[in-house]
């Protein structure tokens, strides 16, 4: 198998595809990991999702400033390559994976220290389930730095074509994590049970387990890894390139976190059974979301080798395949959570007095699927041109609606489906301006 595919010639379909193939991959073994880990936990009970549902907050918000590094070394990195300067791409890499070992540390750092004041936002009731949230948040996010290299090690892989070991990698880390989940979790021999503690020690040592795996594929590299010098101080011009352009997406992935965050704050206003819900459901709907990331990062290496080597017709066709893919992507994943509600979330959450929520969020949100996998892969297209401003601006904008609007639906007769409705109903716009926006760029171009 070709482990690098040449995005600048050939049909564009087949040579999108074999990137964007490993990419989706990679992204539904990403979702199978979030969902073992959900399926575990739920087997202890709606408490402990909870629980890992509010710390989880700031595992995305990590995830948020760890884009930053990543969207950064990808484009340029991609840019290098189109232009035929891998020397160049290499000083890119180098400092992209400088950037996000330091991050990294500093987020570790400040959730080990205060995570009983960051957990504290959310307002649980339960004080096992506070405890559980804490000791949750300050191993994950303690130790998320291997989490912040492997996003920058994949977006520079995907940057120079090679979406194959990103996707052995997070394969690896899968396996790691399905067998130590229910070892750690419920106990075997010697080993005892720590309950959401173990699942936490579970995520971290799969996460050390895909870092290392990048590394061994980086040592093999003849793209960029091997022109790395590691004693080289990082570059400050490239730096500032890759935070410059990085800097709108992160912005955009934090402040689409802490809007969450305040929604969360609203959810548990309805008990934590309803933080349970929020947390399940969202790891199902990433069933549509995590696979059109994987697709937009494809079309995001697709186009910004292309604008490199200036083929501009290139692009056009390539951003037209793959909403295609995507577009009957989401048309499956809006049917599938509308017509399969109810088993599809029994299978995290069993109790009675919940699944009746389940099937609630399942089905509103299923009808923004099509329009969140149009926006996300239309995003990744814009940052290919290096064009991260506009999509952050549609995100943040019509994100921060949902306050207003979920504030606004909670005193209908809707109650805590008012919040659903405020999540779908911005999905939904975001999709459809962003789209119409980017096809009005292409016109100029």
């Amino acid at each position: 198998m070709q482990k690098n595919v040449d995005l600048l010639n050939g049909p564009v379909l087949p040579s999108l595809t074999k990137l964007a193939v490993p990419i989706m991959a990679t992204s539904l073994i990403q979702m199978a990991y979030n969902l073992t880990d959900m399926i575990w936990i739920g087997r202890i009970g709606s408490n402990a999702v909870a629980a890992v549902g509010a710390a989880g907050m700031f595992m995305w918000l990590a995830n948020g400033l760890a884009s930053l590094p990543k969207m950064g070394g990808q484009v340029n990195a991609g840019y290098s390559l189109g232009a035929g300067r891998s020397q160049e791409a290499a000083g890119y890499t180098l400092s992209a994976l400088f950037l996000s070992a330091l991050f990294g540390l500093a987020f570790g750092l400040v959730c080990a220290v205060f995570a009983s004041p960051l957990i504290g936002f959310f307002k649980l009731n339960s004080r096992t389930v506070i405890a559980d949230a804490e000791i949750y948040l300050m191993i994950t996010c303690g130790l998320v730095v291997f989490s912040f290299l492997n996003q920058t090690f994949t977006g520079i892989f995907t940057a120079i074509s090679n979406s194959r070991a990103a996707f052995l990698a997070t394969t690896t880390g899968l396996a790691v994590n399905i067998f130590l989940d229910p070892v750690l979790i419920f106990g075997f021999g010697p080993v005892p049970a720590m309950g959401v503690a173990g699942a936490a020690i579970a995520t971290v040592a799969a996460q050390m387990i895909v870092t290392l795996m990048f590394l061994t594929f980086a040592a093999k590299d003849e793209v960029i890894f091997r022109q790395i010098n590691i004693r080289q101080r990082p570059d400050r011009q490239h730096m500032a390139s890759i935070i410059q352009l990085g800097l709108p997406t992160s912005v955009q992935s934090m402040m689409f976190t802490g809007i969450s965050m305040i929604i969360a704050r609203m959810i548990a206003g309805y008990g934590d059974a309803a933080v349970a819900v929020q947390k399940v459901g969202s790891q199902i709907e990433s069933i549509s979301w995590m696979t059109a990331d994987g697709f937009a990062a494809a079309v995001n290496s697709f186009i910004a080798q292309n604008y490199g080597a200036g083929n501009r017709a290139r692009i056009r066709k390539g951003y037209m395949c793959a909403m295609g893919v995507v577009f009957v992507w989401g048309i499956v994943c809006t049917l599938l959570l509308m017509l399969c509600p109810g088993p599809i979330f029994r299978i995290f959450i069993t109790e009675a007095a919940v699944l009746p929520l389940g099937i609630d969020y399942l089905v509103i949100l299923g009808v923004s699927q099509l329009f969140m996998s149009v926006e996300i892969t239309t995003a990744g297209a814009f940052s290919g041109y290096g064009r991260t401003v506009p999509p952050s601006v549609v995100s943040i904008v019509f994100t921060a609606i949902r306050i207003p609007l979920a504030m606004l639906l909670v005193h209908t007769p809707l109650a805590l489906n008012g919040i659903w409705w405020s999540i779908t109903i911005s999905s939904i716009l975001k999709g459809v301006l962003l789209l119409v926006w980017f096809l009005a760029f292409l016109r100029k171009e």
